[in-house]
């Protein structure tokens, strides 16, 4: 009987102590995580991030994976974008093929962020300088992961998913 008591309380408090550990280490991963949504959050809040595209999602066709590097980067004065363009373009069609994707840089733009109920933030850039591209939708949730609606009036939309770039932007 004594024996059994005995490997019962060590049962007992073996598991205890394995739900403790767990406890810390699930907490640990929020407090991580909190962590990383208060860089992002001041990033975005600062206007000073790069977006990384690592799909493109085209109106008309499959997902494309990127395999070179592909970005938007937002600063207080300027958007640089410097994504790949995969789709029908209706007007203004580029005659020289550098000329193709969604390149340029803008100096004249709107910022708007609104919170997401469930955390991460809407972003809404409306550029006013730029020819084919008129409105950029970015959709930030709190771990860093984003997606990129890049809307104009001359040609199909497309959707870009990737990340912020973590570290310091140069």
């Amino acid at each position: 009987m004594k024996t059994l008591v005995r490997s019962f309380l060590t049962i007992a408090i073996a598991l205890l102590f394995m739900a403790d550990t767990t406890h810390a280490q699930q907490t640990a991963k929020q407090i991580k995580a909190a962590e990383k949504a208060a860089v992002i959050k001041d990033k975005i809040t600062s206007g000073r991030y790069t977006f990384v595209a690592q799909y493109a999602l085209p109106m008309r066709g499959g997902q494309r994976y990127l395999t070179s590097d592909y970005d938007l980067k937002v600063r207080k004065d300027s958007v640089i974008a410097e994504l790949p363009y995969f789709g029908r373009v209706y007007m203004n069609a580029p005659m020289n093929p550098d000329e193709a994707g969604i390149n340029f840089t803008s100096t004249k733009f709107d910022y708007v962020i609104t919170d997401k109920k469930k955390g991460g933030w809407d972003i809404v850039i409306t550029l006013h300088d730029v020819q084919r591209n008129n409105k950029l939708r970015l959709d930030v949730y709190a771990d860093g992961t984003a997606t990129l609606q890049a809307l104009s009036n001359t040609r199909d939309q497309i959707r870009f998913t990737g990340y912020i770039k973590e570290g310091k932007g140069k």
